[in-house]
């Protein structure tokens, strides 16, 4: 139950920092609304889950989702560019938070 908090929390990160970016600075309401909530919501189920998972390990899989998610969806949503460079260096990522699983 813990690693599905965990991943809520995660996919909760990327809705948020979207959410930031699309606020312009706080200044809609409506998303800003959905931007705290979101950022909420993410810190209770990640909160939830530290309760049986090692802090290293946790924190690097929260900021991982939300790292990649969120590449992804400049990626994709915001017309961010896309390059060899930016998906080796998100492969590089996920695979040192495979790393640090396998090695807890």
């Amino acid at each position: 139950m813990n690693w599905i908090l965990l991943i809520t929390a995660g996919l909760l990160e990327v809705a948020w920092a979207y959410g930031l970016k699309q606020s312009n600075g706080f200044t809609k309401p409506l998303i800003s609304f959905f931007t705290l909530l979101t950022m909420a919501a993410s810190f209770y189920c990640l909160s939830v889950a530290l309760k049986s998972l090692p802090l290293s390990l946790a924190y690097a899989v929260w900021v991982g989702i939300g790292v990649i998610g969120s590449a992804i969806i400049g990626m994709t949503l915001l017309s961010e560019g896309v390059s060899l460079l930016k998906i080796a260096s998100l492969l590089l990522i996920a695979f040192g938070i495979i790393g640090l699983k396998l090695a807890n």
